[in-house]
């Protein structure tokens, strides 16, 4: 049962036929009185609820109907409806735990889609599923594998967006593809975009595509990622790095999921699910006004925290067996085995640039070793130190990444992009680091 509180007897009239003939059932309500009477009395699968009740409080009582509301049905989603010009209002409602809105006017096919999404992400948090899931190449047993594995199970047959955090390195790729091959969207495209690499002045028409003649060199037109997604799932890597202008444009594609292309007039509609990932602190972001707070509510219904691999160690020997079996295979080599001695060293490394440079280290380690890979193996790739004391400092993880960092770019000779690849990082990462521990 789905509870419409509006004050407009049209709105709420059209929006319960829309309903009704998409199979729900539906109560509803006029004002916050009677909206407050009813949830107290029954429980509801979804309130659809409009912020304005009245012009003097410009949206204020909506804020307090909904803490109410909350309170009585604190697991119940709450849709809001307002005016594009209410937004700041609308953010201010999901931080009160709202779980989406919508703008005035709204799109149907659009307003159902979003209602579906939170009656199914409710469902499935109630009954989560328990078979048929698709690790899709994660490797691991650590209960903080464990953990994700099963919210990455829950939500993956949902639309929900998703907002993945975690240090580079970690695998955030991966989670977004184990989402995507787990949803109802598995048969249709998984576009992956790394924002990070894209400039301000190409982002319309990487991302939206372009008509033939929008600009100097623009022979023929382009579908943009967006496009090239519809119906799948778009994966917006390192979304952290976007600039505010194009973070203006990126909302209105995931508000309305409608663009135009450069240099076409013609408006596109795409029915897509939103995966993101950054290494970034966006709530420090938003804090710091360097990042919006309406794109943070829309890209983070669903926020998955990867593990770096110092925190699940018991996870290292499964990597390194596994890399070793993959390395091996593709250079038609034999498998060798690694020594107890070689293994206990590799569980005790920092790893600043996590499963990526474990990766690494192993490969190197496969190709220069010999039949058994033993301590002296994996310490020559992993910056040549005569003693672990090198490697493993006493002091913090901090102290261990900096030696790490520091060993690195002396194997390297100074060389940022080697160094960078010796310890699995991107260069951006590797220069923040740098940064950060005062290192020229």
């Amino acid at each position: 049962m789905i509870l419409i509180i509006d004050d407009d007897k049209a709105v709420r009239k059209s929006l319960g036929l829309m309903l009704k003939r998409n199979g729900h059932e539906v109560d509803y309500a006029e004002n916050p009185d009677e909206a407050l009477m009813k949830v107290r009395q029954r429980d509801y699968g979804l309130l659809l609820m409009d912020m304005n009740y009245s012009r003097e409080v410009n949206g204020r009582e909506g804020i307090e109907l909904l803490r109410k509301v909350k309170i009585f049905q604190p697991d119940t989603p709450v849709i809001l409806i307002t005016a594009w010009g209410s937004i700041e209002l609308a953010v201010e409602g999901m931080r009160h735990g709202a779980y989406d809105f919508i703008t005035k006017p709204w799109n149907n096919n659009l307003l159902m889609q979003r209602i579906s999404t939170a009656l199914s992400l409710n469902e499935a948090v109630k009954e989560p599923e328990i078979s048929g899931f698709n690790r899709a190449g994660i490797i691991g047993e650590s209960r903080e594998i464990t953990d994700l594995l099963d919210t990455v199970e829950r939500i993956a047959p949902t639309d929900a967006p998703v907002l993945i955090l975690g240090e580079n390195g970690t695998g955030k790729e991966m989670v977004a593809n184990a989402i995507h091959i787990n949803s109802r969207r598995h048969e249709a495209p998984f576009v992956m975009v790394n924002l990070g690499g894209i400039s301000q002045s190409l982002f319309e028409s990487e991302m939206f595509g372009h008509a033939k003649g929008a600009f100097t060199g623009a022979v023929g037109a382009r579908k943009g990622r967006f496009e090239l997604a519809d119906k799948g799932t778009i994966f917006l890597d390192e979304i952290g790095d976007l600039d505010m202008s194009c973070q203006v444009k990126m909302l209105r594609v995931l508000q309305q999921h409608t663009f135009e292309p450069l240099g076409d007039t013609r408006t596109r509609k795409v029915d897509i699910r939103v995966v993101s990932a950054t290494n970034a602190d966006l709530r420090d972001m938003v804090a710091r006004k360097t990042f919006r707070e309406d794109l943070f509510y829309r890209i983070n219904l669903i926020t998955l925290h990867l593990p770096a691999l110092r925190d699940r160690r018991d996870d290292i020997p499964l990597l390194v067996r596994h890399f070793i079996e993959l390395g091996a295979r593709e250079n038609g080599i034999r498998v060798p085995e690694v020594s107890a001695e070689g293994m206990d060293y590799l569980t005790r490394l920092p790893y600043p640039g996590n499963i990526r440079q474990l990766k690494n280290m192993v490969e190197r380690a496969l190709l220069t070793g010999g039949k058994r890979l033993g301590k002296g193996d994996f310490m020559s790739v992993a910056g040549n130190a005569e003693e672990e004391k090198d490697i493993r400092p006493a002091g913090t993880i901090d102290d261990m990444e900096r030696v790490m960092i520091e060993k690195a770019l002396e194997e390297a000779g100074g060389n940022h992009s080697r160094a960078s690849r010796i310890l699995g990082l991107t260069r951006q990462a590797l220069y923040r680091r740098m940064e950060k521990y005062g290192l020229k």
